[in-house]
C-alpha cells in the first residue's frame, strides 16, 4: 500500500513537472501581461473612491474609500450635459459613418462605373494625410458658414457631426468592399432576375451577409468618436457644448492635482458605453455570417 501510494505521488509529481514545463510558463507570462494592463485601470478606479481626490494623495488602496468623488462631479460639473453629448456623437456617427460606408463599398463591389479606380484610390491616399492637417481650413471654412446657418456653426452638435461625417467614407469603405467582395454575385443576379432592385438587394440580402464587418466598422468609429478630442476642442468652446472628453480635460488643465478624483470617476464612467457596445455586437461580429446566410 505504502508502495503503491508513493509510486502515485511521484507519478503526480511528474506529471505537474511536466505540465508546468511546457503551458506553465505560458500561464506566467499571461498573468505577467494582465498585471500590466490591469495596473492603470485599478490606479483609476482606486483615485475615483479617494476620500481626498487629489493626485498628490492617490494610493493603490485608499483608506477611507467613498463615493465623494462622485458627488463633487455631478454637482459642480454639467457632468449630465458633456456625457449625452459624448454619447449623440458617438452613437450617431457611428450608425451614419457604417450606413454611408456600407453603401459606397456596395456601389465599389457590384458597380462598374467611370471613376471607380480613381475614386478608390482617392479615398486610400486621403487616409495618409493627418486630420489635423485640416483644422484651419475646416476653422475657417465653418467660421463662414456659422455666420450664414448658426446652426451647424461652432459650439453645435450639427455642425461638429458634419466635420466627422466629413471622414465616413474612408479605410472604412475599403474594409467594407472587401467583405462585399465575398459575397457571391448569382445572390445579386437571382434576386434581380426576380426583380429586386438595387435597394432591395442591399438591404435584404447584402447587409444581413456582411453584418460582421458592420459590427466592428460601428464598433471602430463609436470608440474613435467617444475619445476623439482634437476636432472637439476646436468646434465646442461653450461649457455645455462640451464632451466629456473635453470637461474632464477642462477639470484638470488648471487644477490637476486637485480634481484628478473627480477626472477619474469621468473616466471610468466614459469607458462604460464602449465596454457597453463591445459586448453587445461582439455576437455579431462571431456569428453574423452563419446567421445572415440562414436569414438570406
Amino acid at each position: 500500500m505504502t508502495a503503491t501510494t508513493g509510486g502515485y505521488r511521484r507519478s503526480t509529481g511528474a506529471s505537474v513537472a511536466l505540465w508546468a514545463a511546457r503551458f506553465g510558463w505560458r500561464h506566467l507570462v499571461m498573468a505577467v501581461v494582465a498585471a500590466f494592463a490591469l495596473f492603470p485601470v485599478l490606479f483609476v478606479v482606486s483615485a475615483a473612491v479617494n476620500p481626498v481626490g487629489t493626485l498628490s494623495s492617490a494610493r493603490l488602496w485608499p483608506t477611507g474609500a467613498g463615493f465623494d468623488n462622485a458627488v463633487d462631479l455631478f454637482r459642480n460639473t454639467p457632468f449630465t450635459t458633456w456625457y449625452a453629448n459624448s454619447l449623440f456623437f458617438a452613437v450617431t456617427n457611428a450608425a451614419v459613418t457604417v450606413l454611408l460606408s456600407a453603401l459606397a463599398a456596395y456601389a465599389f463591389s457590384r458597380m462598374r462605373f467611370r471613376g471607380r479606380r480613381v475614386g478608390m484610390i482617392g479615398l486610400l491616399i486621403i487616409q495618409m494625410f493627418p486630420q489635423f492637417l485640416a483644422i484651419v481650413a475646416i476653422y475657417l471654412m465653418f467660421s463662414t458658414v456659422g455666420e450664414y446657418r448658426p446652426e451647424v456653426g461652432f459650439d453645435t452638435r450639427w455642425g461638429l457631426l458634419l466635420v466627422y461625417l466629413g471622414g465616413a467614407l474612408s479605410i472604412n469603405t475599403w474594409l467594407m468592399k472587401g467583405f462585399f467582395d465575398t459575397v457571391p454575385r448569382e445572390l445579386d443576379e437571382s434576386a434581380q432576375m426576380d426583380g429586386a432592385t438595387h435597394a432591395q438587394v442591399f438591404f435584404r440580402i447584402m447587409l444581413p451577409l456582411v453584418t460582421p464587418v458592420l459590427a466592428i466598422v460601428g464598433l471602430l468609429v463609436f470608440i474613435s468618436t467617444i475619445n476623439e478630442f482634437l476636432m472637439a476642442s476646436v468646434f465646442l468652446r461653450d461649457t455645455d457644448a462640451k464632451t466629456l472628453g473635453l470637461g474632464l480635460y477642462q477639470l484638470v488643465e488648471s487644477q490637476r492635482n486637485a480634481n484628478f478624483g473627480m477626472f477619474s470617476v469621468g473616466a471610468i464612467l466614459l469607458s462604460l458605453p464602449t465596454l457597453a457596445v463591445f459586448w453587445f455586437l461582439q455576437k455579431y461580429i462571431t456569428e453574423g455570417l452563419t446567421s445572415g446566410a440562414v436569414k438570406g
